[in-house]
């Protein structure tokens, strides 16, 4: 699955994006704070500057009023004023303006404009307030805003630093969300593998925390010591099961050799041969299916032994070497020496010896068992030259009672593979079925 995904990516996506979102929204909510501020001083200063004006004409005229628009220009009295006074006709009377704006009507309120004042090289931004006189005169008075433009520029430089430190900023807060919630995780992870392992004991820590981690940890610990009770009831179980199935069907086959040696009929004898290969062949179904079961269960890793597995390849190899000689059948054993890995020696034996016995009956040409180091552990190797298994047909066959077509006529029951897989599962590992081009290689991995 890729990363981008995953529930850990996502989240801290949204941490990031919601972190980047705060900071561009403080950064626009301080710049309109900015803007609006220093438009109420321009507005302030123009309405001072009006209020004062203003009452010069009222004092003195419209003679009054152009001297001291004159002083406030010529003399700088109120430097980075806008002033223009016209008369009725609009031709202007005093002031820094050359001619009265077009795009500022008479009795307009505040509004922005940029302009050309008298002995200036270049426009300038400006906040200007139109007023009509009594007389049928014009006033017009302003502020530049150049500093307001120099106050947002700045802002904007600011405001680009800003966001870039946000950006990591973010970015380091998404990864410690990240980090935090894997490390939460960490310990139900390792609770869950360690039983998945056989270690039924296994629990989540309790931290103390009164959150969604540790709600999900106690319902963790409730499941998992439900799955242990379980496991014991079925070992339980599985051993009574075993032990009253394993008394009645022994008494019936010493019934029955006792009836085929006192039997006189041949007929009779011959059945009775016949339902005594039956009872074997029903006894090795059940301890076979009780095996499986105990196998997927988990139970029999308390009696895991570090073992060569080279050597117990041969000693296997060796306890069948007589059945595959009165088959006319080669049985090679070859593989690395010194191989060891935590094995249940009896269960291992079986497996193997399942195989063999599959490869004996399905398979055709020599045998070879094997075993090799591979990264993480060791594989072991069950090759023959017979058909083979379809691709298609390799879960089947890996079924308890799974029996293909060609396999239905024999004797078998359709789980010798199903206690392979099962064994390899029990220590860890896993089977897989192979082409062998011909024939089929069945690999147990295990891990060291």
């Amino acid at each position: 699955m890729s990363v981008f995904r995953s529930t850990t990516f996502r989240f801290a996506a949204l941490v990031f994006l919601l972190q980047l979102a705060s900071a561009a929204a403080l950064i626009l909510t301080i710049g309109l704070m900015v803007r609006q501020q220093l438009r109420a001083d321009a507005s302030r200063t123009v309405g001072v500057l009006r209020d004062d004006l203003r009452a010069s004409y009222d004092a003195g005229g419209l003679a009054a009023l152009a001297r001291e628009v004159t002083v406030r220009t010529e003399r700088l009295v109120t430097p980075g004023t806008v002033l223009l006074v016209v008369d009725r006709r609009g031709a202007p009377l005093a002031g820094n303006l050359d001619a009265w704006p077009p795009s500022v009507a008479s009795g307009a309120g505040g509004t922005d404009v940029t302009l050309y004042r008298r002995r200036q090289a270049a426009a300038e931004a400006m906040h200007v307030e139109a007023i009509g006189l009594p007389g049928g005169e014009r006033l017009l008075v302003g502020a530049i805003i150049t500093g307001e433009a120099r106050a947002l520029r700045l802002l904007e430089r600011v405001s680009g630093i800003v966001l870039s430190l946000a950006l990591i900023f973010a970015a380091l807060a998404a990864w410690i969300a990240a980090r935090m919630i894997v490390e939460r995780l960490q310990d139900p992870l390792a609770a869950l593998n360690a039983v998945a392992a056989g270690d039924l004991d296994a629990r989540v820590a309790e931290d103390g925390a009164r959150d969604a981690f540790a709600t999900l940890g106690t319902a963790i610990n409730g499941a998992l010591a439900r799955v242990e009770q379980l496991m014991v009831e079925l070992r339980v179980a599985t051993d009574g099961l075993a032990h009253d199935l394993k008394s009645p069907l022994t008494r019936m086959r010493v019934a029955l050799e006792r009836a085929a040696a006192a039997s006189v009929d041949a007929e009779a004898g011959e059945a009775l041969d016949r339902a005594l290969f039956e009872a074997d062949r029903l006894f090795l179904i059940v301890q076979t299916a009780l095996s499986i079961t105990r196998a997927e269960a988990g139970i029999g890793r308390e009696n895991f032994a570090i073992i060569d597995v080279a050597e117990e390849l041969v000693t296997i190899a060796d306890m069948y070497a007589p059945l595959f000689d009165e088959a006319g059948r080669a049985l090679i054993a070859a593989g690395s020496a010194h191989l060891p890995v935590p094995l249940h020696r009896e269960l291992f034996a079986q497996a193997i010896g399942n195989l063999l016995d599959n490869s004996l009956k399905y398979g055709a040409g020599p045998i070879r068992l094997g075993a090799h180091i591979e990264e993480g552990g060791v594989a072991v190797t069950v090759e023959d030259r017979g058909p083979g298994i379809p691709p298609e047909r390799r879960d089947e066959a890996l079924r308890r009672f799974g029996r293909l077509d060609s396999a239905r006529g024999g004797g078998g029951a359709g789980l010798g593979l199903s206690l392979a897989a099962a064994v390899a599962r029990l220590h860890g590992g896993r089977l897989e079925l192979g082409d062998a081009d011909p024939g089929l290689i069945v690999r147990v991995h295990l891990p060291a």
